[in-house]
């Protein structure tokens, strides 16, 4: 039964996600609500697992990775509980519930190596995967250029050029407005946001098919893979919270889109992205 309440608490965790961004990029104080209820019944649904776990193997250490992960993700959602109880901090949620979520959907599947029913289902799986990584990183590209843009329509807009054809910007009339170029940048980087965390879930299910199993989460590509998702979430903190807007967003987007673009590249060549039954 314990795989039973840890896969509830599994999709209970990935509800609360969902509702975490809203309620925390935007303020929305329903979304807030809903988020503190959905993570609480997780992580209660999660200690019945691990109480039965436990008492189901006859000892009170976990033994095997998936045990361990599963005790792992326990451990970092209750002190995100404990911190938003003591210092009413749901901020914080945002890479806690989210690195509980990656905890534990892999010990959900299953003790032993998962399968897919059939080729046609991992096949369906893969595809999605790959789509949706394209998505992220396309509207990173779009968010990067716009970014790049913004800077160019600034430098423009301040040089002060005098209309005519003689005029070097004149080739540049076309560019949007500042905060048109801006709200772009915006759009397509929260945009991207859903797309890589989903390919990131599939990529995770994908891998426990494969020889690598749980040693998928020990590959420095995949590792970088993950920071790089931290860094993303960062971002998006910074544009909503921190007040950051005009040009110093701009060139604090470039460059981490321009390094998550990179691991990107990196990861593409990489032996352990090519899924598949081993």
């Amino acid at each position: 039964m314990y795989l039973l309440w840890l896969r509830v608490a599994t999709i209970l965790y990935g509800a609360a996600c969902i509702t975490l961004f809203p309620a925390v990029f935007y303020g929305i104080v329903r979304w807030r609500k809903t988020c503190v209820h959905l993570g609480g019944m997780a992580f209660f649904f999660h200690f019945i697992s691990v109480v039965e776990m436990l008492v189901q193997a006859h000892r009170w250490m976990p033994v095997g990775g998936r045990e361990i992960e599963s005790l792992l993700g326990f451990t970092v959602a209750g002190l995100f509980f404990l911190v938003w109880w003591l210092y009413d901090a749901i901020s914080l949620g945002i890479f806690a519930l989210p690195a509980t979520f990656f905890l534990v959907i892999v010990p959900a599947l299953g003790p032993g190596r998962y399968l897919f029913p059939s080729a046609g289902v991992r096949t369906s799986w893969l595809a999605a995967h790959i789509v949706a990584l394209v998505l992220a990183y396309a509207a990173l590209c779009f968010s990067l250029l716009a970014s790049v843009l913004y800077l160019v329509q600034e430098r423009r807009i301040k040089a002060k050029p005098r209309p005519g054809k003689n005029s070097p910007w004149a080739p540049l009339n076309w560019l949007p407005a500042l905060g048109t170029l801006e709200r772009i940048a915006q759009a397509t980087l929260e945009f991207g946001f859903p797309c890589m965390t989903v390919g990131l879930v599939i990529g995770s299910i994908l891998a426990q098919e494969t020889s690598a199993g749980t040693a998928y989460f020990r590959n420095p590509n995949v590792i970088a893979s993950f920071a790089m998702w931290g860094v993303y979430v960062l971002l998006l903190l910074l544009r909503r919270s921190a007040g950051l807007s005009g040009r110093k967003i701009a060139y604090v987007s470039g460059a981490v889109l321009v390094a998550m673009m990179a691991v990107w590249v990196v990861n593409l060549f990489s032996q352990l992205n090519r899924f598949g039954p081993q």
